[in-house]
């Protein structure tokens, strides 16, 4: 299999990363670097590309989006009520923005 190549992902390992690199991209990371953080995270908690099927592979392990959650609260935990409040505003009127 050529390096860059999906077709062993499942659609619901594709969708993950599609998912994961949205939100990447949302917090201001490039394109290709949010592609590469993306499809890192589904490897290292899918182990790598699987086809589906009953009693293949082995159980999924989330311990990647647990500690990058627990990080981003902890680091907002630590700036002003003010700062929170701006930021919070922000990415209500982005989100705002995407639904008309």
């Amino acid at each position: 299999m050529p390096q860059g190549e999906k077709s062993a992902y499942t659609n619901k390992q594709k969708r993950k990363a599609e998912h994961i690199e949205e939100g990447h991209e949302a917090r201001g990371v490039g394109e290709d670097e949010a592609e590469r953080r993306a499809w890192a995270t589904v490897n290292k908690e899918t182990g790598g590309g699987k086809k589906s099927g009953s009693g293949r592979g082995k159980t999924e392990s989330h311990q990647s989006s647990a500690k990058g959650g627990k990080a981003g609260g902890a680091a907002s935990g630590q700036r002003p009520a003010a700062d929170r409040s701006a930021s919070a505003k922000k990415a209500a009127e982005t989100r705002g923005a995407k639904g008309k």
